[in-house]
Order: structure tokens, then sequence, then C-alpha cells
């Protein structure tokens, strides 16, 4: 289920560029496109992974999308929810172009309230080794209690 509340407001960037911040449906091809400008890229399995990727921007209950003046994906946030107890952040990336402009972290902020808020809802989040300490930043911790069962080739994904 999609978010009941929909959300479409400007976020001013610490460099003072206004980036367009909305719940959308993003297209996988211009999701791969944003993956090429990311570092989000690396964390995909290998083996069918277009078609897989379609049916993640096709599925996913929150879908955060980020755009610049020109239209560009700058930034994604997905999220996965009970909207009771718990926001599972699948995704969080932000073009090269526009890290440390304090939009990963508005993203974040956005996913928490719609998925019901922080008093109600804790956050995890999947995390590649080097977004770790933005998670640590932003007030997250690590934890040993999640559990994993993979058995999957994830991508070399080269990044352009």
């Amino acid at each position: 289920m999609k978010p009941s509340v929909r959300y479409d407001r400007p976020v001013t960037l610490k460099s003072g560029e206004e980036i367009s911040l909305r719940t959308e449906t993003i297209n996988a091809e211009e999701f791969i496109g944003f993956l090429r400008r990311s570092d989000l890229g690396k964390q995909y399995p290998k083996e069918d992974f277009e078609e897989r990727i379609a049916v993640l921007v096709e599925t996913v209950q929150i879908s955060l999308v980020a755009r610049n003046a020109q239209y560009q994906v700058v930034g994604i946030c997905f999220g996965l929810t009970d909207f009771a107890y718990w926001l599972m952040i699948t995704d969080l990336g932000v073009d090269r172009g526009y890290e440390k402009q304090g939009l990963g972290k508005a993203m974040m902020a956005v996913a928490h309230e719609l998925a019901g808020g922080e008093k109600k809802i804790i956050v995890f989040a999947y995390a590649n080794d080097s977004a770790i300490p933005f998670y640590k930043q932003i007030g997250m911790r690590e934890t040993g209690s999640m559990m994993i069962r993979d058995n999957i080739d994830y991508t070399d994904f080269v990044v352009e």
C-alpha cells in the first residue's frame, strides 16, 4: 500500500538551490540512470537486474523522489512500512553532485513522517558500509539484532 499522505514540497539545500521533493513512482529506466550518478547501485543483486528494478519502483510503499530545476533525479528514498510500528529504508541515495547538502537528511525526515512520525515509528535502514557514517550523523545507531538470509550475488555496478 502506498502512503495515504502525498508529499510535494520544495527543499532548500545548504548551497541555496531549491529541490522538489515529492512522493512519486519513478520508472525503471530513470532510476537506473540515477544509480549511475550515486553510490546506491552496488547493493542490488545481479540476477534479473532490470526486471527486478522495474518491480521495485512499481511496488515500493514509500517512494520519495528529489528533482532539481532541470527535472533530473538527484535523490531517492524508498521505504517499506506497516504505518504502525516500523519503517525499513531500503534505498536512500543522493546524486554525487548533491552530497553533503542536507538532501539525504531531509528525505529521511519526510519518509519517517509519511510512515507515521517520529513518536510512533522505529526506522531501520539497509546501509552500504560507506553510508554508515551518514546514518550515525542523523542519529541512527548500529545494532546487532538484525537477521539476514541471502544467497545472492550482488552487482558490480560500475559508477560512470
